[in-house]
């Protein structure tokens, strides 16, 4: 379906979101080098960095396979890039457990991720199990999260003074900037007066924070999206 898509007249890019890691098949991993408007960026939810800890949530999936995976993808695409999900404090989890969570992230780099303290889902097997001090999850979820942040502040400083291709979604009500994503689907507030919406163009990006770029509409190459 996507080699199909990736021929359509009009469509310039497209996405694949939110996958788990038991459905990259090797047809789906080679389309990252062969679809020229799949975006080279993907959420590919992983939970822990402990083999002990995802058994213990029934995951289908190990570390050593995610790994494979991300390191399959940047063969195919040296250029892709990753967000994905973390739960911290999950029933057993051991300081050694997150240890190697910390351990994953610093290897990967994520560029940009979601993490959540455990709370017991009704019906699941984790609902049964004894949680974890709380306050020691707020602590490792903190520690967690600045390493995530300090990884997503140096990739959006990479893009700093180059010239990104940006697909401009709305404008702002009160400023005069306009909203769009870059590939990797990080937010750009875009300095222009005559961007125009559903189309891709040409931003220079002039600075940035943890969160977001900022750069000004400077080239008349534009593709409908």
């Amino acid at each position: 379906m996507i080699k199909k898509l990736d021929k359509v007249d009009g469509l310039e890019r497209i996405r694949f979101t939110t996958s788990h890691p038991k459905d990259m098949t090797e047809d789906l991993i080679n389309c990252y080098g062969e679809c020229e408007k799949l975006m080279p960026f993907l959420h590919l939810p992983v939970q822990s960095g402990s083999d002990k800890v995802l058994k213990s949530m029934n995951r289908k999936h190990s570390k050593k396979h995610y790994l494979e995976i991300i390191d399959k993808l940047k063969k195919i695409n040296r250029n892709i890039n990753f967000s994905s999900d973390f739960i911290v404090g999950y029933p057993g989890e051991t300081e050694k457990d997150f240890e190697e969570t910390i351990e994953l992230i610093n290897k990967v780099g994520f560029l940009n991720s979601y993490s959540f303290i455990f709370s017991p889902r009704p019906g699941t097997p984790a609902d049964k199990k004894e949680i974890n001090n709380l306050e020691e999850s707020k602590e490792k979820l903190k520690k967690l999260q600045n390493i995530l942040e300090s990884h997503q502040t140096k990739s959006n400083q990479s893009f700093v003074q180059k010239n990104c291709e940006v697909l401009i979604e709305n404008k702002s009500k009160y400023q005069k900037y306009f909203f769009g994503r870059t590939k990797f689907m990080t937010p750009v507030r875009v300095e222009s007066e005559n961007c125009i919406i559903g189309q891709v163009m040409d931003v220079n990006i002039i600075s940035s924070n943890k969160n977001s770029l900022l750069g000004c509409y400077n080239s008349n190459k534009e593709k409908v999206a």
